[in-house]
């Protein structure tokens, strides 16, 4: 995920990030610096374990703020209140979280100053796990974590991959940047948005030739995601039809995922979608054709000999939702070109009766598939004047495409 994201509700918000003694508390780092340039006081507590995987030193320094890890100050006896914590938070963030922290937090173990300040906090709390796979699974450790679920505690799933152990599972703490989402995500439930049902289309589709091989595009489903993460993040209701894409990809609450695979159950998901949807983005690249037949084995070149695929035209979901919309929704595309850019998009605009369409040129450098930037220029099919987006990460230029789109919706 880009470093470069946009958080649009931390502005002002009190935040306790609460850090404990595993390797993934290097990572804390990132996230206070994420909170701090969205605008938010971040107030760090350490257990006495995680003073041994990142310094102290460094978290006052990035916060601006004395860090606590004891009761009391060694050196004049005073008292860190673990009340007056618990009501100057607006969230409370927990990142790394240990199977230990979580089983005293589960329990209601206050030995330390960071699960102490826990149990008097009122403001939401966020909880990060980190620790080996073979802890994770452990029957203990899952129902720790369904209690603190059952408590009222978000928690934020780790990632799998490559563990300090060298194994390989789900247990890494997830990226900062998804995190810093998730929580921005919480405050955005009272944003532009709130209310608002989205729809987001993400990726490319799969059309089948045989059951190893298949008709596709290049698309990453970065531009799709971002859209769909910048909705929720203004408060809105997302659900993302998602065609095939990398399982890194990551959403954060406020989106229901559909996954799909050719443009025929992508049709059939929007379709379901679009008539409870304010807003609808058409972000995947959906293949214009697919094989008029799909194999049941796998073609065998010495055998079969086929030198030529028959391809038959596929559904045009912005088309047909284009005919299905009623008055006061948004209907926005994306128009991918190489040639004749302008005049290619203002025809989809009007052919296909959207509300917006959203230019990609292949010609603008660090733009289009496969890269984590863009830039488009946003056609309004009212008149509006086009708003040009210069290159920009993916998730910047996400907020702008969803701005436009919530600019058309009526007041």
């Amino acid at each position: 995920m880009s470093t470069s994201i946009a958080l649009n509700n931390l502005h002002g918000r009190h935040i306790v990030l609460g850090i404990t003694g595993g390797i993934a508390a290097y990572k804390s780092a990132v996230l206070v610096r994420l909170f701090v340039k969205a605008g938010a006081e971040v107030q760090v507590i350490m257990t006495p374990n995680a003073r041994e995987f990142i310094g102290p030193v460094t978290m006052s320094t990035l916060t601006g703020k004395p860090v606590i890890t004891e009761f009391f100050s060694a050196n004049t006896g005073e008292w860190h209140s673990h009340v007056d914590l618990g009501l100057w938070a607006d969230a409370m963030v927990i990142a790394p979280a240990t199977a230990s922290t979580i089983a005293k937090m589960a329990n209601g173990v206050a030995d330390n100053m960071l699960v102490t300040s826990y149990l008097s906090a009122r403001a939401p709390v966020f909880v990060a796990p980190a620790m080996d796979f073979d802890m994770m699974q452990h029957p203990s450790t899952v129902r720790n974590i369904e209690t603190l679920r059952s408590y009222g505690n978000h928690i934020i799933e780790p990632a799998e991959g490559e563990l300090a152990s060298h194994l390989v599972g789900k247990g890494r703490m997830e990226e900062p940047e998804a995190i810093a989402l998730a929580i921005d995500a919480f405050f955005g439930v009272s944003g532009p948005l709130a209310g608002h049902h989205v729809l987001v289309t993400a990726g490319p589709t799969y059309e089948r030739i045989d059951p190893v091989r298949f008709i596709g595009n290049f698309s990453s489903g970065l531009m799709g995601y971002a859209i769909a993460n910048a909705a929720a993040s203004m408060g809105a209701k997302v659900t993302l039809v998602s065609g095939p894409v990398d399982r890194s990809l990551r959403t954060y609450p406020g989106v229901e995922t559909v996954q799909v695979e050719s443009a025929r159950e992508m049709l059939d998901a929007c379709a379901k979608a679009f008539p409870e949807s304010d807003i609808a983005i058409m972000a995947a690249a959906v293949a214009d054709y697919r094989p008029s037949e799909c194999h049941e084995s796998k073609i065998k070149r010495e055998k079969d000999g086929i030198d030529v695929i028959e391809l038959v035209k596929n559904p045009d979901i912005a088309a047909t939702l284009g005919q299905m919309k009623r008055p006061g929704q948004v209907l926005a595309g994306f128009a991918l070109e190489t040639d004749h850019e302008r005049e290619n998009a203002k025809d989809k605009l009007a052919r296909k009766n959207l509300d917006m369409i959203v230019l990609n040129s292949l010609r603008t450098p660090g733009a289009g598939f496969g890269v984590t930037t863009n830039a488009v220029e946003i056609i309004f099919a009212s008149g509006n004047p086009a708003i040009s987006v210069p290159l920009k990460s993916k998730e910047e230029v996400a907020l702008e495409v969803v701005r436009a789109a919530a600019i058309l919706l009526p007041l």
